[in-house]
């Protein structure tokens, strides 16, 4: 903004707010002391110094005290122009109205500051709510901005950390086949020259390398749930059960779990993501049965324009304080020789869910099994033919 630009801005607000309103306080004093009438009354005269003074009060300690207000003060210049727009349309008014035959303001010395006094302070109204409109529509935009922004470094941040867990793993994958394949080739060549000692430490190496493989396999999966998943389409979740149920038939069928499936809907989803993270809770809650024999049931709700899809075990339960921290990567409540896993599992289903608009959660108590519920959002069909439908399926 120019110099001279800049100082008229200043100078037509709040400035000019405070001289009107001494402008008003003067002419109070003018009318008071010179007389303008035959009617001089102490009366006449203490009502037409209220009501040009209370005028000019109004305004002058109202602009005097803009800066402990919310106003922005690059809007005390709409403040100012509604005090001259008040004080403009009311002499205009007054002009045509004396400019009539046989009508005319009795005494304009007293008539006009005290009618354009009153506009004034309908003006200066009228420009505070307009200053202040402007200011939290000023906010609203710069707190736009913000988010704007910050939503943009987020993207450009998780973009570079999925391009680096994916590069990072991808990288890691053949020095680590690389030792696997040493060490197989040891046991092989050398297994039967080693003592107890070293065939023990040979087979914690291989497993220690077996585990780091399934773990680098768990986050390529995890980063590349954003940039190599598939677009949302409507999907059959027993569909999506059934496959599940063919990957785990052999565990399955050793563990003797017992398996209930209810009727299930058409969400909108991506298959295969879908068909992971079905595969993972059932994966959860066999190796988490306790010693009964696995008990698992899967039911769907209708929660307006979502489906609720539960997942429900009788096995050892999760404590109030574990909840959170096991949709995190890499924790862990059991040790590896407790229950194998890589830490990732549940990690990974969070963030399917979340890339479907959904969430996850889990209600458990120890010892009593655990319910995972994740929110789908319903297919565009089922929708339209069925909004503000609930129940069970």
């Amino acid at each position: 903004m120019e110099p001279s630009n800049r100082l008229g801005s200043r100078a037509a607000g709040r400035p000019m707010v405070v001289a009107i309103g001494a402008c008003y306080l003067l002419l109070a004093v003018a009318t008071a002391v010179v007389p303008t009438s035959h009617d001089g009354s102490l009366v006449a005269v203490l009502v037409v110094f209220a009501f040009i003074g209370g005028s000019g009060a109004v305004i002058f300690v109202g602009g005097y005290r803009l800066p402990r207000t919310d106003i922005d003060p690059r809007f005390y210049p709409v403040i100012s122009t509604w005090c001259l727009v008040g004080i403009g349309a009311m002499v205009a008014i007054l002009a045509l109205y004396h400019a009539q035959p046989d009508t005319g303001l009795s005494e304009p010395a007293r008539s006009l500051p005290i009618l354009t006094g009153f506009s004034a302070v309908a003006g200066f109204g009228v420009g505070l709510y307009d200053a202040r409109a402007k200011t939290h529509a000023r906010r609203l935009e710069r707190q736009n901005e913000l988010l704007e922004r910050t939503r943009a470094q987020l993207e450009e941040s998780n973009e570079r950390l999925e391009q680096f867990a994916y590069a990072a793993s991808h990288d890691l994958q053949e020095p680590l086949r690389m030792v696997t394949s040493y060490l197989q080739l040891l046991e092989r060549r050398c297994g039967d020259d080693l003592d107890a000692d070293g065939e023990e430490f040979l087979e914690y190496a291989v497993d220690g390398a077996e585990r780091m493989r399934a773990m680098i396999d768990g986050l390529l999966a995890y980063s590349r749930v954003e940039t190599r998943g598939e677009p949302l389409e409507p999907i059959d979740l027993e569909d999506v059960l059934e496959d599940v149920r063919k990957d785990l038939e052999l565990r399955i069928e050793e563990t003797d779990t017992d398996l209930e499936v209810g009727e299930l809907p058409r969400v909108e989803g991506d298959p295969s993501q879908l068909r992971q993270l079905f595969q993972n809770l059932l994966s959860n809650a066999i190796d988490y049965s306790g010693d009964e024999p696995p008990r698992i049931e899967v039911v769907a709700e209708r929660d307006g324009e979502e489906w609720i899809v539960s997942v429900s075990d009788e096995g050892v339960g999760i404590g109030p304080e574990e909840q959170e921290r096991i949709f995190e990567v890499f924790q862990r409540l059991h040790s590896h020789e407790e229950h194998p896993g890589t830490g990732i599992g549940l990690a990974l289903c969070k963030r399917i869910v979340e890339r479907h608009g959904g969430e996850i959660r889990v209600d458990s108590e120890p010892g009593e099994g655990a319910t995972f519920s994740v929110t789908l959002p319903a297919a565009t069909t089922e929708v339209a033919a069925g909004a503000g439908e609930r129940g069970p399926a």
